[in-house]
């Protein structure tokens, strides 16, 4: 049985974002959100799998996080 993650690589599910904006007088919660979703700088951009939890964690910070390619 193929797990959602490794079946969601094969589909090309993906999201690329990007922290834009200083998470420094955020609250900590947010500050977590990016942690997770594994920002160290500012203007890094990531790839990461387009599942309903990563989905759920850009939507937390919309305000820090923007997607490059919906």
């Amino acid at each position: 049985m193929v797990s959602k993650d490794k079946a969601a690589k094969e589909a090309g599910a993906t999201l690329t974002l990007q922290y834009f904006k200083s998470g420094i007088g955020a609250p900590e919660k947010h500050k977590l959100v990016l942690k997770s979703l594994g920002f160290k700088w500012l203007n890094q951009v990531v790839t990461r799998v387009d599942t309903p939890a990563v989905r759920g964690m850009v939507a937390q910070v919309p305000h820090l996080v923007k997607i490059i390619n919906p």
